[in-house]
């Protein structure tokens, strides 16, 4: 029986949130309001390091972003995970394994939050493509479109929408 819930709230975290937890966040949010869904999620991304606290996305991933879909990602601002987020939102998704043990080990007590990988499957990590080429960010691009695409698909599911 699918969970009825007003608001779904999704949180995307990578290192430092500039590159692949703000395109995940950008191209769910696209896809969520493509689907009339908007008002029954909520939608953030975060760092799990702060070094880019207040910084705008990395230049190449809002480039990507934009012409490989059409997806705004200007607005987005980078910030740190925060406690309160465990009991804040309902899916924290790691962008990567490291990403996932540091989330385990800061914050390892039950919350309201479910604690997951982003990608499912056998090749679990999406690459940082910070110090890579254009390659790089087209890769995570397709790889961070097509798992929104079956996130919403389970979400739209389990919560009946």
């Amino acid at each position: 029986m699918p969970l009825k819930t007003q608001e779904i709230a999704v949180l995307f975290v990578c290192t430092g949130n500039i590159c692949r937890s703000p395109t995940a966040h950008a191209v769910f949010w696209h896809k969520v309001r493509e689907a009339g869904l908007d008002a029954h999620f909520r939608i953030e991304s975060a760092g799990t390091h702060g070094y880019h606290i207040g910084d705008p996305s990395d230049p190449r991933a809002v480039a990507t972003a934009w012409t490989r879909g059409g997806v705004d990602m200007s607005d987005l601002r980078a910030r740190k995970i925060k406690p309160s987020d465990f009991g804040e939102f309902d899916y924290i998704l790691a962008m990567d394994n490291g990403h996932h043990r540091i989330l385990k080990d800061l914050y390892d007590r039950p919350q309201r939050a479910g604690l997951a990988m982003f990608l499912t499957g056998a090749a679990a990590d999406v690459p940082d493509p910070y110090y890579g080429t254009q390659r790089d960010f087209d890769h995570v691009y397709d790889l961070v479109e097509a798992e929104c695409d079956a996130l919403l698909s389970r979400l739209r599911v389990k919560h009946g929408l």
